[in-house]
């Protein structure tokens, strides 16, 4: 007896996969993908939240940074001048806070007080102007406990003298914690 399967030739027919095979296959791809698109959109997220933290960074220095600040008390202990020192800047600004101006001979002059009572001057106060800036450190204001602000001849007086008395205004300096 021969088989006659031995010397066939006819191509057989392959068992197809079953269903089940097909659908995990399938199944396979698109979780690939998905994973494809979640680590692009990953990627995508982290540089624009670089690009964000870059940009609150530079708008942050461009941000005064208030150190110091007083609010200077007239006689009445109504408020007069609010003064505030931004140590990136390197100046103190000075804002009016009440109509007090200037007679046409005189000068406003602002006044470091330390804890002895010595005046240190920070310079005259730009007339009629309600908000003005003047030069100041850090070094200066860290041994100053009050600022004043004086009524001086046109001008102000020279850095070494002393002031005249009774200050204008005057009030405590106080250290902001930033």
């Amino acid at each position: 007896m021969t088989d006659s399967r031995i010397g066939d030739t006819t191509p057989t027919n392959t068992p197809t996969p079953p269903a089940h095979a097909t659908l995990w296959r399938l199944s396979t791809i698109i979780c690939v993908v998905l994973l494809a698109i979640a680590a692009a959109t990953g990627m995508s997220m982290l540089e624009q939240f670089k690009a964000q933290i870059g940009h609150l960074q530079t708008k942050l220095k461009s941000v005064p940074q208030i150190k110091y600040i007083a609010v200077l008390q007239d006689d009445k202990h109504l408020p007069a001048q609010l003064v505030t020192f931004d140590p990136q800047e390197g100046h103190v600004q000075i804002q009016r806070l009440n109509d007090v101006k200037e007679g046409p001979n005189d000068s406003m002059q602002l006044w470091a007080l330390d804890d002895g009572g010595r005046a240190l001057s920070l310079g005259v106060i730009t007339p009629r102007l309600k908000t003005a800036q003047l030069p100041a450190t850090d070094n200066i204001l860290s041994q100053a406990k009050a600022l004043a602000v004086s009524v001086e001849n046109k001008g102000g007086v020279e850095p070494t003298a002393q002031p005249r008395l009774p200050y204008l205004f005057s009030g405590v300096l106080i250290q902001k914690a930033l």
